[in-house]
């Protein structure tokens, strides 16, 4: 199943992509996708109940704005330097265990929302993601059971702000949380639709250049061995999402660096996982 939320901001509704193409409302169903939905196998009892309701479902109008595809996630996890020649690019060193940080839910937007560049910022940058999203608790997970607690996958843009990032305390958690940060979607698909997480070509342009252009191959720490890994640290909850990591392409990386400024169109996507775009405005 393909999963999104629509409508306006902070009213926004459940929906299903069908295999067609075509967007059904499934309100009627009576639950958000949150945390208790999916704890209390909520994909299932969908399942069921569009076989029984799907006539019945409105159609979502093409126009409609796709919000976050999942409401109120505990907590946003993202892997830093998790591709070979992304680590390359910033001269760092190839890690040897995931570097983990968090990224404030506050983040959290639609797929085609705006991006906001922070008030005072110089230094907005772009990083297409696949990100991973729970469906049940994880404490202590083998490697070889990770994907059992896997629910599906979404495109991911970890926007940062590097002076925030890396010049002001040393740590990344304030460069990565600026509001609009966190653009996810258009959709979540469960992972029967991704036969292989660990083999997907994902692309990010800016102003119609193609500046990421790569494979999820190219990931150090692949899906199953960080989902096990960060639940020996913390429990994973359902709806929890973790972001894995940016290809090389990055603003930082270039000769000379090279930051978003408003106007500025940002458009990435991930195979099976969709499009999105984002267009920069200032902080007003």
């Amino acid at each position: 199943m393909k999963l999104f939320r629509f409508g306006e901001v902070g009213k926004e509704k459940p929906g299903v992509l069908m295999p067609d193409g075509l967007k059904i409302d499934v309100s009627g169903f009576g639950e958000d996708y949150s945390e208790e939905f999916f704890t209390n196998h909520g994909i299932n009892r969908l399942k069921d109940w569009l076989q029984a309701n799907f006539a019945k479902c409105p159609i979502v109008p093409v126009e409609a704005r796709f919000g976050v595809p999942l409401y109120k996630p505990s907590k946003i996890i993202c892997i830093g330097l998790n591709y070979r020649k992304h680590a390359l690019e910033t001269n760092a060193k190839i890690p040897t265990e995931p570097i983990i940080f968090f990224k404030s839910t506050t983040a959290l937007c639609g797929a085609n929302d705006d991006l906001i560049i922070p008030k005072n910022s110089e230094k907005t940058d772009w990083e297409v993601e696949l990100a991973v999203v729970i469906g049940k608790k994880a404490s202590y997970v083998s490697e070889s059971e990770a994907m059992d607690y896997v629910l599906g996958y979404a495109l991911h843009n970890d926007y940062s702000e590097r002076a925030f990032q890396i010049e002001r305390g040393g740590q990344w958690v304030k460069g990565k949380s600026c509001d609009t940060f966190a653009p996810l979607g258009p959709f979540i698909a469960t992972k029967d639709e991704i036969p292989n997480p660990n083999n997907l070509p994902l692309w990010l342009k800016v102003n119609g250049k193609m500046v990421q252009n790569s494979n999820t191959s190219d990931m150090i720490f692949y899906v199953p061995f960080l989902v096990s890994y960060i639940s020996q640290f913390m429990t994973l909850l359902p709806g929890d999402i973790i972001s894995t990591g940016t290809p090389e392409g990055v603003g930082l990386g270039m000769n000379p660096p090279t930051y978003l400024k408003a106007g500025d169109i940002v458009e990435l996507g991930i195979e099976g996982l969709g499009t999105s775009r984002q267009v920069a405005k200032n902080y007003k």
